[in-house]
């Protein structure tokens, strides 16, 4: 059963996590995802879970980890800054192998920057922000049901994978209002008798240790390789997007999250005007749905690509990387609060089509 609901981005993204059977969240206040751990103070208790307002993110990241080690469903939230500092300890969970669902309601930057949407934290999220060779699965949606619906994805696959999954939003998300269709029940936290790794007690079994410090010869390496064929296996299969009218595009528009919705737009309006324009949208950034990309490359249609994005330039370095060079790829963006409009979309994709 479920209902249909107005709510905020940040609303519908905290309750998804109790819907998920998220039983333990920790964070930290920063505009503009304060929703987030206000909803989760006043409704955790009703689910019978913890909220911890830590003192600092460091310490909320820390105690997501000590959860999650327990057999939790475990969440925090911040923005831009906020994230920053959680990178230690996102690398920690990434080296345990502790799964845990991280949102980002990102800010403009760089520094203190302002409370403005943005989409600079794209390196940061998919490229494994803290230190060592790891990754994190990264969730990018354009809406705020798109956004209620992957945190119970991104809980499911952390879980699976043993993995951090982050909730790449921004502030225009955090904070629009749209109907969202929500669970009546909340959901029963995943059984701790799934997680047979988890910190539970010993119960007449061998210890389990969970941690990401390595000290005999040859034992980090083989952390490693575990890591890196798990994180292959994820790139093979859980690739995500959406497409809008590709078949035939001459131009194809390339935009994610808040950014997408208003590309979507201008291709519409381009094709009123009789351009053959279409629109990948990434779901996931990582694993970075390549694979459409690279047939787009092999194909005989020689489409050219526009890539937008509220940054100066990060998501268009994997399209180029996925093309080899076999398609033009143009770029545009803008920062620190800037927003491209549909106008100067539809501009600047009619230069490319020339």
């Amino acid at each position: 059963m479920s209902k249909k609901v107005l709510m905020t981005g940040n609303d519908a993204m905290a309750e998804a996590a109790i819907a998920a059977g998220c039983r333990f969240y920790a964070g930290y206040p920063i505009t503009p995802q304060n929703e987030i751990p206000a909803y989760m103070a006043l409704h955790m208790p009703e689910a019978g879970g913890v909220f911890i307002q830590a003192e600092s993110e460091l310490a909320a990241i820390n105690m997501v980890f000590g959860a999650s080690a327990a057999g939790a469903r475990a969440m925090t939230s911040s923005s831009s800054p906020g994230i920053s500092l959680k990178q230690e300890g996102i690398s920690y969970l990434a080296g345990a192998q502790l799964p845990c669902v991280i949102v980002n309601v990102m800010r403009g930057g760089p520094g203190l920057g302002n409370i403005s949407p943005a989409q600079s934290d794209y390196f940061q999220a998919t490229r494994g922000g803290g230190h060592g060779d790891y990754r994190c699965l990264v969730f990018a949606p354009s809406s705020v049901q798109e956004a209620y619906d992957l945190v119970k994805e991104a809980f499911d696959l952390a879980d699976h994978y043993r993995i951090p999954a982050i909730i790449l939003g921004d502030g225009t998300l955090g904070q629009m209002m749209e109907p969202v269709c929500v669970k009546s029940k909340i959901q029963n936290p995943k059984s701790k008798t799934g997680k047979p790794w988890a910190l539970t007690g010993c119960q007449g079994r061998e210890p389990n240790i969970v941690k990401s410090f390595y000290l005999g010869e040859g034992d980090l390496e083989r952390l490693n390789l575990i890591l890196q064929k798990k994180y292959k296996t994820i790139q093979q299969r859980e690739q995500r997007c959406a497409t809008f009218l590709i078949e035939d595009a001459k131009v194809i528009v390339i935009a994610y999250g808040t950014m997408a919705r208003i590309a979507k737009s201008a291709v519409k309006r381009l094709r009123q005007m009789g351009k053959k324009v279409g629109l990948i949208r990434p779901v996931t950034l990582w694993p970075f749905p390549d694979a459409l990309l690279k047939r787009l490359a092999t194909s005989r249609r020689r489409a050219k690509l526009f890539v937008v994005e509220m940054s100066y330039g990060q998501m268009v370095e994997d399209v180029r990387l996925a093309v080899e060079g076999k398609l033009s790829v143009t770029f545009w963006g803008r920062s620190g609060g800037g927003i491209p409009s549909e106008n100067e979309i539809i501009r600047r994709v009619r230069l490319v089509s020339g």
